[in-house]
């Protein structure tokens, strides 16, 4: 099981809206993953099953958008995930010992919205 390494992306407009099945698509092209997922289509997700890295369904909690041919943090995605993380929307599917590290992963994104994670506040 692995969370993925921190970016440090660059962050989209936060009224950006989030449509995680268009950014996916765009994703897949942006890294020529449309066969199958490789290094560069994990950047745009906080998590993925390392033992199954080359099935799409491994990867989780997407995000990141590609905005006008940079992959970028979506304000929007980032609360989207956090909610889940919190257990919105059934919560998420890893392994419990993976959570302390997502959920930092993720924080980093909060800060650099100057916003506090909800498991923060």
């Amino acid at each position: 099981m692995t969370v993925t390494r921190f970016q440090d992306l660059p962050l989209a407009d936060g009224d950006r809206a989030w449509d995680g099945d268009a950014a996916e698509k765009r994703v897949r092209s942006w890294a020529d993953a449309e066969e199958e997922p490789n290094a560069r289509y994990r950047e745009a997700h906080l998590w993925y099953d390392g033992d199954e890295p080359e099935e799409f369904g491994s990867y989780k909690l997407p995000i990141a958008d590609v905005i006008d041919g940079r992959l970028k943090v979506v304000p929007h995605a980032v609360r989207a995930a956090g909610g889940v993380l919190q257990g919105a929307r059934g919560g998420v599917n890893v392994p419990e010992e993976e959570l302390g590290r997502i959920k930092a992963h993720l924080a980093k994104y909060y800060a650099k919205m100057g916003e506090t994670a909800p498991w923060e506040r």
